[in-house]
């Protein structure tokens, strides 16, 4: 059983109904779930830069139409709690949380980000990669952390019971984070930089840090955050490998971030690990790695347990 903290779908299911398509997520359930014995997923709403001038407007339509999809569907449920999560999974349906992916939409307001809330929101992504209201993402030349209104947005974040995501926010902001919050926090989808030095990884410090808070880093998929020459499965296990010998299993993930569906893709992808089918394969070359328990609680007791404590 699998927990996958990250997952850009959102975005594919908004292309696919703007062309007249229903039933997204239910005709593509095995290759997106199936397969890969996805039971609990996150389903991040990412501000794309061409939709950043819209990002409120944008964010709305797009979690309107996840919400029609997994209406129209048999498979799936959005959740809010994990009690939620797990009478979903015992009736045999997937359970999805909402996330935001940056925090464009919320602009500078508060009270947007209790509608938000209020219309499911659970993960919040304080940045992408890019600044926005919060602070400042790890693409900008810039060094500011978070913001005035980032340090409210924490509080609130508190306050909610949403679970901020220190993927993307650049490092000072990170540790603005950690100073501002008590709370467990995650990585959803972020690799170790001793590995491979990316922009979007999180070097040992970082890692050791979020542990300390009982959180989690989810290890991802995407091809320039294992590996710059030769991304492959097999140097995707080190990364977790090299996180679990750095904080104790308690506190690794998987947030695969699977790209290949959208539109403009580039077609790389990990080698041996290009989509959920390949599930499976990871999980039985943990097993050469790892112990039983040691995976399962990789796979799925982790992300679950951090999300009862801060989202109950």
């Amino acid at each position: 059983m699998i927990f996958d903290a990250h997952s850009d779908l959102p975005t594919y299911i908004y292309d696919e109904r703007r062309e007249g398509k229903r039933r997204v997520l239910e005709k593509r359930y095995n290759e997106f779930f199936g397969k890969g014995s996805i039971w609990s997923r996150v389903m991040a709403i990412w501000t794309r830069p061409d939709k950043r001038s819209s990002a409120l407007r944008y964010n709305l339509e797009v979690l309107n139409v996840l919400y029609k999809d997994v209406l129209e569907s048999d498979s799936f449920v959005i959740v809010t709690s994990v009690d939620e999560m797990r009478k979903a999974i015992k009736n045999g349906r997937v359970a999805l949380w909402v996330g935001l992916e940056g925090g464009e939409p919320i602009e500078d307001s508060l009270d947007l980000l209790e509608i938000f809330y209020e219309l499911g929101l659970r993960v919040l992504t304080l940045t992408w990669s890019l600044r926005n209201a919060i602070g400042d993402g790890v693409f900008e030349r810039t060094n500011g952390g978070l913001t005035n209104f980032g340090v409210e947005v924490l509080g609130k974040a508190e306050e909610l019971g949403v679970l901020v995501d220190l993927s993307h926010i650049n490092e000072r902001g990170f540790w603005d984070a950690l100073e501002t919050t008590s709370f467990p926090v995650i990585a959803s989808h972020s690799n170790a930089y001793s590995l491979c030095n990316n922009s979007r990884n999180l070097k040992d410090e970082q890692i050791k840090a979020i542990a300390e808070r009982d959180g989690v880093i989810g290890i991802n998929a995407i091809p320039s955050f294992i590996d710059k020459e030769k991304p492959t499965l097999e140097k995707m296990i080190e990364h977790i490998v090299y996180t679990v010998d750095l904080t104790g299993y308690k506190h690794v993930g998987f947030g695969f971030d699977f790209v290949y569906y959208l539109k403009g893709w580039s077609g790389k992808s990990v080698e041996d690990f290009e989509n959920e089918a390949k599930i499976p394969t990871l999980i039985e070359k943990l097993r050469e790695r790892l112990s039983e328990k040691e995976i399962e609680a990789i796979a799925f007791e982790n992300f679950e347990r951090v999300f009862e404590r801060v989202i109950g």
